[in-house]
């Protein structure tokens, strides 16, 4: 089966303003995330990509669009279900805000009994998009091969849910896992179990040096804004 290349969007405007995006409309990529998105194409010089499949989501589109230019042979294809999660009334909220609601406690500790309000569970959104994994690896495999591989450009709480779905994980451990924006996730598929062989590549270790406020110990919603 293919080996699928997940790419969590730059860095967005909401990302820097601290504002938890989810399908907002009219959320771009900050200069830093173009300059993210203009460095894909060599992060990915070697891989013959056979598709391209984004979330429909303006900082997904923006950040495959150099990838695009680098190889115009290939179309991209959009896919509802590798979108952002529904926050619903979240949407467009500061997170420094929603930290007091009683039911990030739950997002935190519990995300698999999580729904926000007027907007989707997070165990949905983790249902959706590995059934659109799935379909796409058999897509794939079925025109290009079962060494063929194909990528994703998605959302840091989606790209999470799909890594802890890889590994077997219940979702309520999600919140361990970590996609800095632009960062790269692969995961290569088989017909007995998938393999991760790469968990938020960005080839930047600066992310490792110590800050002056250590981060704290809960998961940024969302995905975070990644190194300062």
């Amino acid at each position: 089966m293919p080996t699928l290349i997940l790419v969590r969007h730059g860095r967005s405007t909401a990302n820097t303003e601290g504002l938890l995006a989810g399908w907002t409309p009219g959320v771009a990529l900050d200069e830093r995330g173009a300059a993210q998105a203009a460095a894909l194409p060599g992060r990915l010089a070697a891989l013959p990509l056979a598709e391209i499949v984004t979330s429909p989501l303006q900082r997904c589109r923006e950040t495959i669009r150099p990838l695009l230019e680098a190889r115009p042979e290939l179309s991209p294809h959009t896919d509802e279900r590798i979108g952002e999660c529904h926050y619903g009334d979240w949407s467009g909220r500061k997170l420094a805000e929603l930290k007091d609601e009683p039911l990030m406690e739950v997002v935190q500790t519990h995300p698999s009994a999580a729904a926000f309000p007027d907007g989707e569970s997070m165990r949905a959104m983790q249902t959706r998009a590995a059934e659109a994994v799935r379909e796409w690896n058999a897509r794939v495999e079925r025109d290009h091969g079962a060494d063929a591989v194909y990528l994703m450009c998605s959302h840091g709480d989606v790209i999470k849910s799909l890594v802890a779905d890889a590994l077997g994980l219940h979702l309520d451990l999600f919140q361990r896992i970590s996609v800095e924006p632009c960062s790269i996730t692969a995961i290569r598929y088989t017909r007995l179990r998938p393999f991760l062989v790469r968990l938020g590549d960005t080839g930047d270790f600066t992310t490792l040096v110590p800050r002056e406020e250590p981060p704290g110990g809960e998961a940024e919603v969302g995905g975070g804004a990644g190194a300062p």
